[in-house]
């Protein structure tokens, strides 16, 4: 199931520049509030002071990040930017994706409507892949921070013989053009192949129905008594360890899904067994529960944009990527076991997904498989197909209302 191929590719080296740009102000700016503090005109003011930094640097607004050469099989090139907040106001973060150009292919305007979409095109659509991760959509005032991270690779194969052919055709074709036209004109300004402009924003926060919940981030923990259904101060028998499992909680939801310790008492099932399994081990429980399934995972170890694999056969290692947009998770489950492949994510990235013993999601991998997961080194754990008559454990997820956990 875990066999490495690998297949040397005959493909041109393309050279890219990837600009990110930042719509954010580094220099003080001051916002009134409204509501006077005596009986003179005396307002509130707040400092808006959100400092960007690379490798402990600060930078300035605009950040360009330029390698001269792409190619198959090349390492990871990844960049992170932390964003602090030192001002007195909370913030909200964003990006967008401002203009790109792929070869000759220039998208703005319309085609680039839907931050969304271009994002998962970026991250799946071509034999090299731009992803892009917001770590937290807030900040709050007096030192939070957030970061904004973007990596460039491209698998040495990528398990499209005939995307990767085309694509090295069509860059030199582009990369003979360009230098015909140098050559016709010794001024003429060479053009990369690749060039992608992104503006990261940082705005006032305001609470919204979509803005993110900055009670609920994903992988904060929370005592969860499960008989009386609401918030506890202490670990006992039923009052559980949880971990927060939502990617983006926002206010508009009314509920926050929790995931239990994986250290709990569980117990083991085989994959047939697992609906009846989940619902014994909950049977004298009061909070609402749900299955765990392999998307829950996905998700949360998708954030993670250099260091989570997807491995099979007859492809290279590559990077999960955005999954966000549309059918996408979907159709990279599908991807995966058609290569018979697994995904693999950092023990330290992720620690509260981590455990020695293998568990179960309520996912099918295959008509022989269901979705596991467990740890497969000291370094990294696995998501992978474990055979159905397998006895592996059942770990319930918790929904639980927000207005329990107040």
């Amino acid at each position: 199931m875990k066999a490495r191929y690998k297949k040397y590719l005959k493909i041109y080296m393309v050279p890219i520049i990837f600009i990110a740009t930042s719509f954010i102000f580094t220099t003080f700016a001051w916002f009134a509030y409204s509501g006077l503090r005596k009986v003179t005109t005396e307002v509130d003011v707040k400092a808006w002071y959100i400092e960007l930094s690379k490798s402990g640097e600060v930078v300035t607004n605009d950040i360009v990040i330029t390698l001269d050469d792409v190619y198959p099989g090349m390492e990871t090139v990844d960049e992170i930017v932390n964003i602090e907040n030192k001002g007195d106001s909370d913030a909200q973060l964003s990006y967008k994706i401002v203009s790109a150009r792929i070869l000759d292919s220039s998208l703005d305007g319309d085609a680039l409507e839907n931050n969304l979409a271009m994002t998962d095109a970026f991250s799946h659509e071509y034999p090299f892949h731009v992803n892009i991760d917001l770590s937290k959509n807030y900040i709050v005032a007096g030192g939070d921070s957030s970061t904004f991270e973007v990596s460039v690779s491209w698998p040495l194969d990528s398990g499209n013989d005939s995307l990767d052919s085309l694509w090295g055709k069509n860059a030199y074709d582009f990369q003979n053009g360009e230098r015909e036209r140098l050559e016709q004109d010794p001024n003429y300004s060479v053009r990369p192949a690749i060039q992608i402009v992104i503006s990261i924003v940082a705005e006032q926060y305001v609470d919204t129905n979509t803005s993110s919940d900055m009670r609920y981030t994903l992988g904060d923990t929370v005592l969860y008594d499960v008989m009386l259904n609401k918030k506890c101060n202490a670990v006992s028998s039923t009052c559980l360890s949880t971990t927060v499992i939502d990617t983006n909680n926002t206010l508009g939801d009314v509920n926050v899904t929790l995931l239990p310790s994986l250290y709990g008492n569980y117990s083991d099932s085989t994959f047939n067994d697992y609906a009846t399994t989940l619902d014994s081990f909950t049977s004298t429980w009061t909070a609402p529960t749900r299955a765990l399934t392999v998307n829950d995972l996905m998700n949360i170890v998708s954030k993670d944009v250099t260091n989570t694999f997807l491995n099979g056969d007859n492809i290279s290692p590559q990077i999960l990527g955005f999954l966000g947009y549309g059918t996408r998770i979907n159709s990279e489950i599908n991807k995966i076991v058609g290569f018979n492949g697994y995904y693999t994510f950092l023990n330290d990235k992720f620690s509260y997904l981590v455990h020695n013993g293998c568990y179960w999601t309520s996912t099918v991998y295959n008509e022989e498989n269901g979705f596991a997961f467990g740890k497969l080194n000291d370094l990294k754990s696995e998501i992978y197909g474990v055979p159905k008559n397998n006895e592996c454990k059942v770990v319930p997820v918790i929904i639980a209302p927000k207005s329990n956990l107040e």
